[in-house]
């Protein structure tokens, strides 16, 4: 445990390899573009008012509250947390781990955000510091709750470990209180079910905003003398392995990065019909039929016609077809008016979807699919098995990430805006203060 809290504390901005130093630039630009859009969503304008009325800014001399990304209001360190995590979670386009089966930027960034706004003096270079600790941290939880327990938790459950060693951290707490703090997150942390999101989407999603604000508030806790320890995820003997190599092993080299707005799990199916669309020449008007192969938890998406973007975004038949009439996968198909495209509908109605056992057996180290379509000419496309770009074995280039992050932002901050973020975020750990950033991402997006 001294090692990890060593770990939390002491790890300088500096002391990251420069492959490390430019990845976690680029995930901060892709987490900041997909909050970007996520100000549109329903979800997010309903979680943020919720903080500001509820969550109100403790009163204290020097301390206004924390302000909410790309909205400016100000609320409590935990409500901020907790906006922010299910911001970024509200449209389904941000980085991942294929072990933890989840997400740990969505909550780290917003905790980091959170707490920077406590502190009177926190440089770039602790910003980052903070932020490659966090994902550390995180990624390793994840993948030790998934193999200490039975049940499918949502990313919530481990974020909040992350988050709290984050606010131990930013608050210089003792040993000690980091390990209370730790043990309070764990404890709290949202032990929520994730199939039966995927069952039933709601707003619910994948509890990283809930998993934020647990941890957000465990380190608050810590500080003020309660008592949680020990975080058995982190403490277990059966689970030093995944301790032990901090600082030497960089899970943040180990993220994916998704190229579509929607679960990661659908996502094989969409580059397979890209990957026809490619190879072929053939239009949706002439489909007949269409053929999923995939694994067991990309065949539970099962929502033909979503009714609300979360259902949309937790579906693989729907942007499936919008892949086969577009040619793409891109916000407007999985919000408003595109939830009603006849011809994405027509699509949608025609696929079918088997489990195969062999992609069973590779999940979730691989998450593969392939697409059989038939065409009215008599003509059968096979696209073969298929993952999807971005994960860490085939990454995107920082061009590609660059240009998802326009994509993502400039419709909501900008074009000017958008290109002014991208700039500072690619020189960030630098500079003495965080105040060119802090214009730019409090600045309301909604």
């Amino acid at each position: 445990m001294s090692f990890t809290t060593d770990f939390i504390h002491e790890l300088q901005w500096s002391d990251v390899p420069p492959t490390v130093q430019a990845t976690a630039r680029l995930a901060l630009l892709d987490l900041l573009g997909v909050a970007a859009s996520g100000t549109r969503t329903e979800l997010s304008k309903l979680i943020r008012a919720h903080a500001v009325e509820h969550f109100a800014p403790a009163n204290r001399p020097g301390f206004d509250g924390c302000r909410l990304l790309f909205d400016g209001r100000r609320c409590s360190t935990p409500g901020a947390a907790l906006a922010g995590g299910m911001l970024i979670d509200s449209v389904d386009a941000h980085d991942g781990h294929k072990l933890t089966k989840g997400h740990v930027g969505c909550g780290v960034l917003p905790a980091v955000l959170a707490f920077s706004e406590m502190q009177l003096e926190f440089t770039e270079s602790d910003f980052m510091s903070a932020l490659v600790m966090g994902y550390e941290i995180g990624t390793r939880a994840g993948i030790a709750l998934h193999q200490s327990v039975s049940d499918y938790h949502t990313s919530g459950a481990w974020i909040a470990l992350a988050a709290a060693a984050i606010g131990s951290r930013t608050m210089t707490l003792s040993a000690e209180q980091t390990r209370h703090a730790l043990g309070i997150a764990e404890y709290h942390g949202p032990r929520s079910q994730m199939m039966r999101c995927i069952d039933h989407p709601t707003m619910l999603k994948d509890g990283s905003g809930w998993g934020a604000m647990a941890g957000v508030s465990g380190s608050l806790l810590a500080r003020d003398g309660f008592t949680g320890a020990p975080a058995l995820t982190v403490e277990a003997d059966d689970l030093q392995s995944l301790w032990s190599d901090l600082g030497t092993r960089w899970t943040m080299l180990e993220q994916y990065t998704k190229a579509y707005p929607v679960c990661r799990w659908a996502q094989p199916a969409i580059a397979a019909v890209l990957l026809l669309h490619r190879q072929h020449e053939f239009s949706h008007e002439d489909v007949v039929s269409v053929e999923i192969g995939t694994f067991h938890e990309s065949k539970r998406l099962a929502v033909q016609e979503p009714q609300t973007t979360e259902q949309a975004q937790y579906s693989l038949p729907f942007p499936t077809a919008v892949a086969v009439v577009n040619s793409a996968v891109e916000i407007n198909h999985i919000d408003g008016d595109g939830l009603q495209n006849e011809d994405v509908l027509r699509i949608s109605r025609l696929i079918t979807i088997e489990e195969v056992e062999d992609y069973n057996a590779r999940f979730p180290a691989n998450r593969i699919s392939h697409v059989n379509i038939e065409l009215k000419d008599g003509r059968s496309l096979q696209s073969g098995p298929v993952e999807a770009p971005g994960d860490p074995e085939m990454p995107f280039s920082a061009e590609d990430i660059e240009a998802k992050f326009m994509c993502f932002a400039a419709p909501v901050l900008s074009e000017f805006g958008a290109i002014a973020l991208a700039d500072e975020v690619r020189q960030i750990g630098s500079k003495p203060a965080l105040g060119t950033l802090n214009a730019l991402i409090y600045k309301s997006g909604a």
